[in-house]
């Protein structure tokens, strides 16, 4: 996808943080659309249809973390990116926006090629519609159809919950699974598990795959990385 089909929503009170932040966004070729409080960032965000939003969490109206739960729940949005961008850096806010949705977040202040650099990581994240059933993530291949998956060139058989649990995180590197998320994907409505069954599935996957490609999110779930 070409810089110029890509939207970034941007959603701050702040004039001259949209100003700011918005001019140096544009100058690279995005298209920016900007709202100032969370309500209008929704509104514009089911119209729009960004791949990029990016949230402030301190706004009247309606916060940044409601206004992600929100968009996280708009069908034709549930490819796009979320991260926020805020001055507050505890590690509560950052656990509730990963909570919400989030898959990131910027700390402000930050300077304008270092904010360019994180929009263009965050954006290679964005996968659009798969037209195949073939996830590639780096020397990792997971053919669906198939149950079939091939690391390194070698072919691993892994039952059918480690599978999917794996299909499932692999799916968008770098995003944070929640742990409700993961059991309402993998396990559904089959059993009654608890989220001790995804840390033993996590760590027998460690075991086949190595340990640095999947990241522990402390009270929130876990992530693939590539």
């Amino acid at each position: 996808m070409k810089k110029k089909d890509i939207k970034i929503l941007l959603v701050d009170d702040e004039p001259d943080i949209l100003e700011i932040v918005g001019y140096n966004l544009s100058s690279e070729g995005y298209q920016v659309i900007t709202a100032e409080n969370g309500s209008e960032g929704v509104k514009k965000a089911k119209k729009e249809l960004p791949q990029l939003i990016i949230l402030d969490v301190m706004m009247p109206e309606m916060d940044g973390i409601e206004a992600c739960e929100m968009i996280r729940k708009i069908p034709d949005l549930k490819n796009s990116i979320i991260t926020f961008l805020t001055a507050r850096g505890e590690d509560y806010s950052q656990v509730a926006g990963f909570e919400a949705g989030a898959d990131d977040y910027i700390t402000k202040p930050i300077k304008p090629k270092v904010l360019v650099s994180k929009v263009k990581a965050l954006l290679r994240r964005y996968k659009e519609e798969d037209v195949t059933n073939t996830v590639k993530v780096g020397s990792l291949v997971i053919n669906r159809d198939e149950y079939k998956i091939t690391s390194k060139g070698k072919e691993i058989v892994l039952p059918r919950k480690e599978f999917e649990l794996l299909s499932l995180l692999a799916s968008k590197p770098g995003k944070v699974f929640k742990r409700d998320e993961i059991l309402d994907t993998v396990w559904g409505n089959e059993v009654v598990v608890g989220g001790r069954t995804i840390d033993v599935h996590i760590r027998k996957l460690r075991e086949k795959l190595g340990d640095k490609s999947f990241k522990t999110i402390k009270g929130v779930g876990y992530k693939f990385v590539d």
